[in-house]
């Protein structure tokens, strides 16, 4: 496996824009693993506390967050998935628009757990950084085993469900405090734009607009009351 840079990895998910839940995949590599941790960046991470459960269990959120971390990875230069609370949001997301997952969570998580234990001796969330990458780019690979099917089908799966938790919409219960946005220069939701405001973008000098979509009158009627179950599950 070839590890790109965390640069490397914004600039590709700038060059897909900025998610919306059920807009598509986002193009940002399955490799795209990430630095290790700092001790200051695991106690920054570990400060987070976790939001009331929704579907998963416990020990699975343990897992998923785990995962999560260095899928889109916090490091000296900024905040990822775990800020983003890209975790909750699949959670969230499992009770309504991504219901048809649930059993490949319940499944794939066991699974994944199970490999690591095998292969690396400890529960993944307790394993190093290099060897919880390790055990990822096995799974990316389909070289994890005791999966239901191929390994690669539940990393992608989770994988993209990260990138949605992390760069879509906030109203979906990720995108906290407008991390993944910021991550990737986006600069918020806007309803006009005017020939200053295109050469600002245009300079990356715009200021960001943290205003969810659903703030603006044109979609709080005819979108909020659709909410996320109503959009198309992807995995």
């Amino acid at each position: 496996m070839t590890f790109i840079s965390r640069r490397d990895l914004l600039k590709r998910a700038a060059a897909v824009g900025a998610l919306r839940l059920g807009s598509g995949q986002a193009a940002i590599p399955a490799d795209a693993l990430g630095a290790p941790e700092s001790p200051a960046v695991r106690t920054a991470v570990q400060t987070f506390k976790r939001e009331p459960l929704e579907t998963l269990t416990a020990s699975e959120m343990d897992v998923l967050e785990a995962i999560v971390a260095r899928l889109i990875p916090t490091d000296a230069n900024g905040p990822g998935a775990t800020e983003a609370r890209a975790a909750h949001y699949i959670d969230r997301a499992l009770g309504g628009a991504l219901a048809a997952s649930r059993p490949a969570y319940s499944a794939g998580l066991v699974a994944l757990d199970r490999y690591a234990r095998e292969s690396r001796g400890a529960a993944f969330a307790a394993l190093s950084p290099a060897d919880r990458d390790a055990v990822l780019t096995d799974i990316e690979k389909g070289a994890g085993t005791g999966f239901t099917g191929s390994s690669v089908a539940f990393f992608t799966m989770v994988l993209n469900h990260t990138h949605q938790g992390t760069f879509g919409d906030p109203s979906y219960g990720g995108n906290a405090n407008f991390v993944g946005w910021d991550l990737i220069g986006y600069p918020g939701v806007r309803t006009m734009v005017s020939p200053t405001d295109q050469k600002s973008l245009e300079s990356k000098a715009m200021k960001p607009n943290h205003k969810s979509a659903y703030e603006y009158d044109f979609n709080k009627d005819t979108e909020r009351g659709r909410g996320p179950a109503s959009i198309k599950n992807d995995h």
